[in-house]
C-alpha cells in the first residue's frame, strides 16, 4: 500500500519544522502528530499520519514506525530522526532535516527554472510553425496547386510535409508512442540509466551544473548525517542514495567501503578527479585532519549551491540566442515558403499587363 503513497517535498519539510516547534514547547510526541494529523491537507500524508500515531500510541519509536514508508521519506529523513531520538536531539535533528529538504527543494527549482525558458520558447516555435504549416497553410494551397506555376523548393517541401502529416498522421502518432515508451523501457534499466548519466556529465554546461549539484547535495546531506550523530560509513551510505546521478552514487558506494578498510574520502576523492573537483577533496581532508568535517561540508555545499546559481543564470543566457535564432529560422522558412508562390503569382500578372 505504501508503494502508491506519495508525500511532497514540501509537506515533509513542514512536518519536521512543526514537530519540532511542538518537541521543543514541551508537547507529547502524540499529541503533536494528532495535531499535524489535523492541520494536513494531503490523502496519503493522511493515512501515514493516523498508521504513525497508532504505533507510537502503541509504544513505538516514531523512526521506527516511518521506516514501513521508507520509500516515501527515504533514507535520509528516516535516519536523521532516529539518531534524534536515540541521541535526545530530535528537534535539532528536525530541524537539520528541515533546513537540508529545503535546501535541496530550492536547488531543483533552480535547475528547473533555468531549463523552462527554454522550453517555452522550444514549444511556444513549435505551436507557430504548426499552425502556419496545418492550419494557415491549406487555405492557401488549393490556389498554389491550381496555378500551373513552378513552385519554391521552400513551397514544395511545405507542401509535400503538410500532404505527408496529413495522411500518415496515425503511423506517426503510434512511432512517436512507440519511440517514447522505448525510451522509458531503457530508462528502467539501471545498466542503460547509469550510461545515459555518465554522457550527461561530458555535455558542455550542463556536465558542470550536474557536477555542481551533485556536489551541493552530497555535501549537504553528508554534512546534515554527520552533525546529526550518524556514523560516518552509514552517513555516506545515506548520502550517496540521495544523489539522483548514477555515476555518483556507485562511486561514493564505493568510498563508504574504502573508509570500511581504514582508508580516508579525501584520499578516495582525490583519486576521482575526474568525477569530484580537486577543491573537494582537499576541503574534505582540511575537515578530517581539524575533525570538523559536518561544518566543513556544509560551507562546501554552501559554496556548490552558488556554482549552481550562476551556472544556471549563464546556461539560460547562452541559450537564449540559439532560441531565438532557431525560432527565426522555423518560422521564416514557413513564411518564406508562403510569401514566395504569392509574390511570383503578382510578378506573372504584372508581366501579363
Amino acid at each position: 500500500m505504501s508503494f502508491f503513497l506519495r508525500v511532497s517535498v514540501q509537506d515533509q519539510i513542514l512536518f519536521a519544522r512543526h514537530l519540532a516547534i511542538m518537541t521543543k514547547a514541551g508537547m507529547p510526541l502524540l499529541n503533536s502528530l494528532l495535531l499535524i494529523q489535523k492541520q494536513t491537507r494531503s490523502r496519503s500524508f493522511t493515512t501515514i499520519l493516523k498508521k504513525v500515531i497508532v504505533d507510537v500510541d502503541n509504544g513505538q519509536f516514531l523512526s521506527t514506525s516511518l521506516d514501513q514508508f521508507r520509500n516515501v521519506f527515504g533514507d535520509l529523513f528516516i535516519n536523521v530522526i532516529r539518531v534524534g531520538e536515540a541521541s535526545g536531539t530530535l528537534v535539532e535533528n528536525l530541524n537539520y532535516l528541515a533546513l537540508e529538504l529545503s535546501k535541496q527543494q530550492e536547488l531543483r527549482r533552480k535547475v528547473k527554472g533555468a531549463l523552462m525558458y527554454p522550453m517555452i520558447i522550444l514549444l511556444a516555435t513549435l505551436g507557430i510553425v504548426g499552425v502556419l504549416i496545418f492550419l494557415v497553410f491549406p487555405k492557401i494551397m488549393p490556389v498554389f496547386t491550381s496555378l500551373k506555376l513552378q513552385l519554391p523548393l521552400p513551397t514544395r517541401i511545405l507542401i509535400n510535409t503538410n500532404t505527408f502529416v496529413l495522411s500518415y498522421w496515425p503511423v506517426i502518432l503510434v512511432t512517436i508512442f512507440v519511440i517514447l515508451f522505448g525510451f522509458w523501457g531503457l530508462s528502467q534499466i539501471k545498466a542503460c540509466r547509469k550510461f545515459f548519466h555518465h554522457l550527461l556529465l561530458y555535455v558542455p554546461i550542463i556536465g558542470t551544473v550536474i557536477q555542481n549539484m551533485n556536489m551541493a547535495n552530497f555535501a549537504r546531506t553528508f554534512g546534515v548525517l554527520l552533525k546529526s550523530g550518524v556514523k560516518i560509513v552509514e552517513s555516506l551510505t545515506i548520502a550517496s542514495r540521495t544523489l539522483p546521478n548514477l555515476v555518483y552514487q556507485e562511486e561514493l558506494m564505493l568510498a563508504a567501503q574504502e573508509i570500511t578498510r581504514g582508508g580516508q574520502i579525501s584520499q578516495y576523492l582525490n583519486h576521482r578527479q575526474r568525477l569530484f573537483p580537486i577543491m573537494l577533496s582537499q576541503m574534505v581532508e582540511v575537515g578530517e585532519n581539524t575533525g570538523n568535517l559536518s561544518e566543513t561540508l556544509l560551507y562546501i555545499s554552501e559554496y556548490y549551491e552558488g556554482e549552481v546559481n550562476a551556472a544556471t543564470k549563464n546556461l539560460t543566457t547562452i541559450l537564449e540566442p540559439f532560441l531565438l535564432i532557431f525560432m527565426g529560422v522555423m518560422v521564416g522558412f514557413v513564411a518564406i515558403a508562403i510569401i514566395m508562390p504569392i509574390y511570383g503569382l503578382t510578378q506573372g500578372l504584372n508581366v501579363r499587363r
